[in-house]
């Protein structure tokens, strides 16, 4: 046996027997340089290779390969039996498994309010119209006279509406950007104001004090009713499928005369009947109507000359139509597990 072989058998036995009583993982590190690293013990010996016999090169080549394989498998090793030794280990008062993978960092998405906002104003996007907002501290003007509410309406009531003083709320519904829009323009219009709305509700499946909404209206010479259902209709196909059915029932808003609900097939017993829509086979939506005279008359447009509709609906009811979601409190609890579903 050479001189070399010798070494080199005598490196592998020690950087074995190092190995295996490593205490820990800094120390498992250390006897890899010291055997393995660029200036390690095997690594310099076989840098001198070049200088031994010819014939005997190949059998101390497939030696030394052979060794430093064998060191390897002695520190996996090694490093495998430290882990299970740690796992369970008490860190901080608390038990911890440290085989576990580790923690994953937060993914960042949106919130499925925020995607239903862009999906509704990406549909109505596509049909003309443009994106107008406005403030959500308003004035009574704007949020009730102007929008022909008499001054004894429900809504002007202090158990249904957030009032600030001064002639100021916190407003209700988003369709005074209706009346800005109108104030500062002239027509035809087609425009929709989405943003948040505030009324004083409890709070319950149905119910939450703060809400979204979609505003929209389209002023000119000639729209008739008939545009109003086309557009709703399309956008109930473009939201749901267009298998949807649609309706208009007559309703009664102080906006707009006349005025109608719209429902849509029930999207989860397809019309038959269930505990959803009530067993009726119909799902209300939205609420919309011809945009009333006095309206007009309010912002000094020729009732004579213009006409036009308007539409508003609950971006929560059509998110929670769309997701199959029970209860509107799940898009405030800022619950992950809800949330990580629309990942």
């Amino acid at each position: 046996m050479s001189e070399i072989t010798k070494k080199i058998e005598s490196i592998e036995k020690t950087a074995r027997q190092a190995a295996a009583s490593a205490a820990d993982e800094k120390t498992l590190e250390s006897v890899r340089v010291k055997y393995l690293g660029r200036k390690g013990d095997l690594t310099t010996l076989l840098r001198g290779l070049g200088s031994i016999d010819p014939e005997e090169r190949p059998e101390v080549g497939k030696l030394a390969n052979r060794v430093k394989r064998e060191i390897d498998k002695a520190l996996e090793q090694r490093k495998n039996e430290l882990l299970g030794e740690l796992s369970g280990v008490e860190t901080g008062g608390e038990f911890e498994d440290v085989t576990l993978p580790g923690k994953q960092r937060w993914q960042s998405a949106s919130h499925p309010l925020t995607m239903m906002f862009e999906e509704i104003v990406e549909i109505f996007f596509s049909m003309g119209f443009s994106v107008e907002r406005g403030p959500e501290i308003e004035g009574e003007y704007y949020n009730f006279t102007a929008l022909n509410f008499p001054p004894d309406h429900p809504a002007l009531d202090m158990q249904a509406t957030f009032f600030m003083g001064e002639g100021l709320v916190l407003r209700t519904h988003t369709s005074p950007v209706q009346i800005r829009t109108f104030l500062r323009d002239k027509p035809p219009l087609r425009v929709i104001a989405p943003g948040r709305c505030y009324r004083s509700d409890s709070i319950d499946a149905s119910h939450f004090p703060v809400f979204h909404q979609v505003e929209g209206f389209f002023v000119d010479d000639d729209v008739t009713f008939a545009d109003l259902k086309a557009t709703l209709v399309e956008f109930s196909r473009k939201m749901f499928g267009g298998d949807v059915r649609a309706r208009f029932r007559p309703s009664y808003f102080p906006f707009t005369e006349p005025s109608a609900e719209m429902d849509i097939g029930c999207l989860f017993c397809k019309g038959k009947g269930c505990r959803v829509c009530k067993g009726t086979g119909w799902l209300e939506i939205l609420g919309s109507g011809m945009i009333d005279p006095a309206v007009f008359e309010a912002v000094d447009y020729d009732a004579e000359k213009y006409t036009g509709f308007a539409f508003g609906m609950g971006v929560e009811r059509i998110a929670m139509l769309k997701y199959g979601i029970n209860d509107i409190r799940l898009f405030y609890e800022n619950d992950v597990k809800f949330l990580d579903q629309f990942v």
